[in-house]
């Protein structure tokens, strides 16, 4: 399995990053929203969609959405979006606190979970497209990124190293209060480093991009659990078998579609 991580690792990140520094971000934006149709797919099972007919409805819905987004992509709507985002995963924090609601099969829950999905996939979009339009945006998409693939690693690490005290076992058994503090430091890390290679030289805006880099990372840890937790009502171990060693779509964009809203958001108000 591990093998199977690093060699899927190793042939998606050269290309995720061609497609970051490379294209324009009308070609940018259009990939990632071809993607994110996939990821609507697969969010369409966890909501309780079993059939192909169904799923496919949520899919189109999600791709005539995008089109839309991306007809349209002011700076006002994205800015709007990328917040409506942000206050999704704060109030995404009280139904962790209760494992148990919407986890009934039934058609009210299925539309409420659908309609959870738009608010965790559409922001992120929104999000990425107004990041990769800014001044060295393309550079800016890569760092937010990159904190949430090193929060990844010190998370692995730092769990494996101390374990201790399991974070909601309920929801994800695997995961550790030890695991968090070495997200936050790895991410907290590359965000204060990122910055000042991207030429950030006031004292307090390196200050803010250290709490935005923590602050971002801690929000990733939610869309970690949120899409644990979509698994354990669905009853399903991945949300897809596309990657190998790695899952579905949504098993690797968890916790960027909670970060990027959040890190984009935190940008604009830092003044960057």
């Amino acid at each position: 399995m591990l093998k199977q991580r690093i060699t899927t690792a190793a042939i998606l990140i050269p290309l995720v990053l061609a497609l970051i520094l490379l294209p324009p971000t009308v070609f940018f934006a259009s990939v990632v929203a071809i993607v994110f149709v996939g990821a609507a797919w697969e969010w369409s099972l966890l909501a309780g969609c079993r059939t192909v007919v169904g799923r496919g409805i949520v899919a189109a819905g999600a791709a005539a959405i995008f089109v839309a987004l991306l007809l349209v992509r002011t700076p006002g709507l994205l800015t709007v979006l990328t917040l409506a985002g942000v206050a999704w995963w704060i109030g995404c924090c009280f139904w962790l606190r209760h494992f148990t609601f919407a986890a009934a099969p039934n058609a009210e829950n299925r539309m409420l979970k659908i309609g959870a999905g738009a608010l965790v996939i559409v922001p992120t979009l929104a999000a990425a497209t107004l990041l990769h339009e800014s001044v060295r945006g393309p550079w800016w998409v890569l760092l937010a990124l990159v904190i949430v693939w090193a929060a990844d690693t010190g998370a692995y690490f730092s769990g494996r190293h101390f374990g201790g005290r399991k974070l909601a076992p309920r929801v994800s058994p695997g995961k550790t209060w030890a695991g968090v503090y070495g997200a936050v430091v790895a991410g907290g890390f590359v965000a204060l480093l990122g910055g000042f290679l991207l030429g950030v030289r006031d004292g307090g805006q390196l200050v803010g991009l250290l709490v935005l880099g923590v602050v971002t990372v801690a929000v990733a840890v939610v869309g970690d659990l949120f899409e644990s937790l979509m698994k354990r009502h669905a009853c399903v171990k991945d949300s897809g078998s596309l990657f190998p060693g790695h899952g579905g779509l949504l098993d690797r964009l968890d916790s960027v579609f909670a970060a990027i809203p959040v890190f984009v958001a935190g940008k604009l108000l830092l003044g960057l």
